[in-house]
Parts: structure tokens; sequence; C-alpha cells
């Protein structure tokens, strides 16, 4: 019983080691795929992170210095671009608001007969501008969340690749115990004895 036991558990080792084998495989193709994707989407935009100089404030200096001159290439440029240059710019332009609160104000004043036309032209340049920027700002945050998924399936192939070295050495060890065990016949129980 104790051979079959051994040779079955084994058996199921070294089939999980090659499911593993495989997983990893697709999981570090995927993430081949997504980085190379990534970083040809954003080449092809050109975008040129913000010199040292055109950084205002220590937010944007500690989040964008250590890629300041450098072309877009990946994710983690995106998302600090987005969020610490896109973002600061449309803020101040904005006084904080929102694309919608400025959309609302600027359909609110249009429909006015007596608004000032010279700010509603100001107000729907600023709601074209908040509305520009946040459409880059949503595209350059997808890439960094594609790029943050391509590292994540990288991390995972690898733990496949481990967890099958591990499946695939344990495997082996049992089948050379399966060979060295013997199957011993079961032991009939004896009936206690009586007085």
């Amino acid at each position: 019983m104790r051979k079959t036991l051994d040779k079955l558990i084994s058996w199921t080792g070294l089939i999980l080691a090659a499911v593993l084998v495989v997983a990893g495989g697709l999981l570090t193709y995927a993430s081949s795929f997504v980085a190379d994707n990534v970083k040809q989407q954003l080449s092809q935009q050109n975008i040129t992170m913000p010199a040292a100089a055109a950084l205002e404030t220590q937010e944007q200096k500690d989040a964008l210095l250590q890629f300041a001159g450098q072309k877009m290439e990946n994710g983690a440029q995106a998302k600090a671009f987005a969020d610490h240059y896109i973002l600061v710019h449309m803020n101040t332009q904005s006084n904080n608001r929102t694309y919608s609160e400025v959309s609302g104000e600027f359909i609110k004043l249009s429909k006015d007969p007596n608004a000032d036309q010279a700010q509603v032209k100001a107000l729907g340049e600023l709601r074209q501008s908040l509305f520009m920027g946040n459409t880059l700002r949503g595209l350059l945050l997808n890439a960094y969340a594609f790029g943050t998924m391509g590292t994540i399936a990288l991390y995972a192939g690898i733990g496949a690749f481990i967890a099958a070295a591990i499946f695939l050495v344990l495997g082996l060890l049992g089948l050379r115990h399966a060979r060295t065990a013997s199957d011993f016949p079961a032991v009939a129980q004896r009936a206690p004895a009586t007085v």
C-alpha cells in the first residue's frame, strides 16, 4: 500500500510541476508582451519627461526628478507624469475644480443670455483644456495599470517556476522512495486475550 501511495503522490507532484512550468511560461510571456506593448505605445506618443527646471514643487521633484529629460517608455513614468505634472497644471488652471465642475459652470453660464461672453469663452477654453488633460491622464494611467499587471505576471511566473522546481524535486524523491519501499501485507489484528 505504501509503495502505491508513494507513486500516486509522486506522479501527482510531477503533473503539478508540468502544469506550473506551463503557467510560468505563459505568465512570463504575458509580462513580456505587456511591457513591450506599453513601451511601444508610450514611445509612439514621443513624450519627454519634464526637465528638472520645470518642476515647481518638492512633491513634483520627488516624483519626477528621477525621470527628468527621459523619453516616456514605462508605466512608472506615465503615472508620475499624469499625477505630478498634468494634474498639477490642471489644478492650477482650474483652481482645483474638476472637469465636471467647470463643465457645469460653462453650461450654466452659456445658457444665460446676460452672461459676459469673454467669461463664457474663457470657461469654455478651460473646460476643453481640462477635458484633454483628463483624457491624457486616463490614457497614461491605463499604461501604468497594464505595466503593473505585467510586473505582477512576471513575479507570478517566477513563483510558478520555483514551485514547479520544488514539486519536481519532491516528485522525483517520492518515486525514488517508492522503489525502495515495499508493500507490506496488512497485519491481521489479533483479538484481545480473554482470561
